[in-house]
């Protein structure tokens, strides 16, 4: 979506403490605030916190006329930036002045940050999983590749996004109840994706017998454990092909999915990549910067090790 040019951001004029927080219910385990905080402190920015705050849809309108009159004071400092979670990715869209084109597609937005007199609204879940299975080693073949989705939900519509833009037009979504997967369908249509949706009862006979490269299950922790435990085999998995799964549960990790997946051969990414990769364009978002390479390659380490994740050799 093409916009008209934005003044200089508000926050470099900020004369108080600027913030930025992680919205959802609930919230209290959320990892963002130490991805965020090593972020901004490799990045010098001193004044710029990142803190939970517990929120429900009732309350964004106050939460929201904060980051709508962004000049700040000591007692309400400045919003940078909302990283925003279930079950609020949906509500937030109607304060967005602007949403991007991603959002637009996937029908939600997990980041909302001002710039000038504007609110606006993006979803790097997209990037997120985008470069969580490039990270696991993924090089898409989609003429030859069979790819899948697991669960029917809003990551389901962004991990749909993803694999379009890795260049999949056909993908199989397995979900319990089929008939609750319109939402899904309606940004396959937009995105001019071929979409198969299929039980999941029938998922570990598929992938013996059908084999799919790549999968992304969006499903719940432990919510994969009945069906994965029946896991016999992954068709085409060899010492020269291991197909991938992005897990984007985390904890516990690893999951039975993904102690399973990697028993049949195959590689296994954690979701944790996932939202490490979202922070990263998150982060960007807030701070209004764009990094060289080694700049980046920097800021992932910092956020990485704040984390756990193995340090990075390369951003590419």
């Amino acid at each position: 979506m093409k916009t008209e040019p934005y003044r200089e951001a508000l926050y470099r004029e900020a004369l108080y403490l600027r913030r930025a927080y992680v919205l959802g219910h609930p919230i209290k385990h959320s990892l963002s605030p130490a991805l965020h905080r090593a972020a901004y402190d490799f990045l010098g920015e001193a004044n710029l916190e990142y803190d939970r705050r517990d929120t429900l849809p009732d309350d964004l309108p106050a939460i929201m006329h904060g980051v709508r009159h962004p000049d700040g004071t000591e007692d309400a400092p400045y919003i940078a930036g909302l990283s925003v979670t279930m079950p609020l990715k949906t509500a937030v869209i109607q304060y967005c002045d602007e949403i991007s084109e991603m959002a637009q597609v996937t029908g939600a937005v997990n980041t909302v940050y001002p710039r000038g007199e504007k609110v606006l609204g993006h979803n790097t879940d997209v990037i997120g999983i985008v470069n969580a299975l490039r990270h696991a080693g993924l090089e898409p073949h989609p003429l030859k590749d069979s790819a899948a989705i697991v669960g029917g939900g809003a990551t389901a519509i962004s991990a749909l996004a993803a694999l379009h833009a890795l260049g999949y037009c056909r993908v199989s979504v397995y979900a319990r109840s089929l008939h609750k997967l319109g939402s899904v369908q309606e940004a396959a249509d937009r995105l001019g994706v071929q979409l198969e949706q299929i039980a999941l009862a029938d998922l570990p006979q598929n992938l013996a017998e059908r084999g799919h490269h790549p999968v992304v299950s969006t499903l719940p922790a432990r919510a994969a454990d009945e069906w994965a435990s029946q896991l016999s085999g992954l068709k085409g998995a060899s010492a020269t092909h291991r197909p991938v799964l992005l897990d984007v549960a985390y904890n516990p990790w690893p999951s039975v999915l993904a102690s399973a997946w990697e028993a049949n051969g195959g590689t296994v990414v954690s979701g944790l990549e996932m939202l490490l990769y979202q922070a990263v364009e998150q982060v960007l978002l807030f701070t209004d910067r764009t990094l060289s390479e080694g700049e980046l390659l920097g800021l992932v380490n910092a956020m990485c090790a704040a984390v756990g994740l193995p340090l990075r050799a390369s951003v590419s």
